[in-house]
């Protein structure tokens, strides 16, 4: 793959749920193509692959109805065609009087971002000079600077309000989370148990550490499937890994969020160069792509927090992505609800795993993260079609309708 690495802004969106890909990148194409057809009177949406068979269950419809409320707008369902260019595809195409004056094909890669064909969305952002992570930690090696320092140079000062920014929103889902009850909707009857995890972390010390960051890690992807603002780390399906971490550790070990910051920038690398080298979007490559990612984030921002060397970070991050390969994706009827939820907790739990045994085991490791971001591409794009966001298969297929 030959991509050039963009600013970690892209990464991080604040936005609503419960897809970063089927809703956060279908709401900001459909308001970038309304912008450039304001004398249009009707629109037509054609949805393709992942947005078609789950755009449903994920929002897709509402979100694009809601952007062209003004509009008469018409939306179908494309289940037949596969050579799109990416398997979250949509057309769209905008009339006056009854007469077509544009059309855009645009795909949504994942975590929100979005590619127009024959368009540039080019935003003047800085590029990183590196798309590697052992070209950047010979680099900093060289330099003698952190992996944190590395991202402020090439970002600039201006990446400390964003990522303030981020870290606002990420604390906000948290408790917004914290604070609900209730079922989820979409019709499986899911219970918030956010809340409940929460409340029983003060019942036994042994296991306080899994029900808090449990807790936090539910309370984020409650909000998400709930259609409530998060911050896609890297997608909305796997907003919840991340910040559970972030906030269990800085209560824990007294972490300002001066701290937190360094560890976030260090988070958004790591997945800035998974989406570059192989991909975020669980319609691409699984669920490993988005579960597995959003873990190889949190264990590399936790060995920030950790003050652990560049090595320790690479295995950490190597090991959170390595043990989630295979990982399908198969959200039963299209809601991300089961098994994402869960497995946003799980993950969070694994990535703080990740960096105690990267700890003390940095030095024995053979596999390198590079190599391990390779075989995710490798293994999601070899991985069935039914088992990529489809609701096809695994769970999605066996659970009784």
């Amino acid at each position: 793959m030959n991509r050039i690495m963009p600013t970690i802004k892209e990464l991080y969106r604040v936005g609503k749920g419960p897809s970063s890909s089927h809703t956060i990148g279908p709401e900001r194409a459909c308001k970038l193509f309304r912008s450039h057809n304001p004398e249009a009177d009707c629109v037509k949406v054609i949805l393709y692959g992942s947005l078609a068979r789950t755009g449903k269950g994920h929002g897709t419809d509402r979100i694009i109805k809601e952007v062209f409320d003004k509009y008469n707008t018409e939306i179908e369902y494309n289940y037949d065609d596969t050579d799109t260019g990416h398997p979250n595809t949509m057309d769209m195409f905008a009339f006056k009087n009854g007469i077509e004056i544009n059309y855009w094909r645009v795909f949504s890669v994942g975590g929100g971002q979005i590619k127009i064909k024959g368009i540039s969305l080019d935003d003047n952002n800085p590029l990183y000079r590196h798309k590697t992570f052992s070209d950047i930690a010979q680099y900093c090696t060289k330099k003698k600077i952190s992996l944190w320092e590395y991202v402020k140079e090439t970002e600039g000062n201006t990446i400390i309000d964003f990522l303030n920014h981020i870290w606002f929103n990420m604390k906000e889902s948290i408790n917004t989370g914290l604070h609900s009850e209730g079922k989820l909707p979409g019709g499986l009857g899911v219970e918030r148990k956010a809340k409940y995890l929460f409340e029983q972390a003060d019942i036994s010390n042994e296991t306080k550490e899994n029900c808090m960051v449990c807790a936090y890690a539910f309370a984020v992807s409650e909000q998400n499937a709930s259609g409530g603002t998060v911050v896609t780390a890297p997608t909305c399906g796997s907003a919840g890994v991340l910040p559970a971490v972030m906030l269990y550790e800085q209560q824990k070990h007294g972490f300002d969020d001066n701290d937190i910051i360094k560890a976030l920038a260090v988070s958004g690398l790591i997945g800035n160069l998974i989406k570059t080298n192989a991909s975020i979007s669980g319609a691409e490559c699984g669920c490993q792509a988005e579960i597995g990612s959003a873990c190889s984030m949190a264990a590399a921002g936790l060995g920030e927090l950790f003050s652990m060397s560049i090595d320790q970070i690479e295995y950490a991050a190597e090991i959170a992505m390595e043990h989630h390969l295979g990982l399908t994706c198969d959200p039963v009827m299209g809601l991300v609800q089961i098994p994402c939820i869960e497995r946003n907790a799980v993950a969070a739990m694994r990535a703080i795993n990740a960096v105690n045994l990267a700890h003390f085991l940095s030095k024995t490791r053979k596999i390198s993260f590079d190599w391990v971001i390779k075989t995710m591409y490798e293994t999601g794009t070899d991985m069935l079609k039914k088992y990529k966001e489809t609701s096809n298969g695994g769970l999605a297929k066996i659970y009784p309708k």
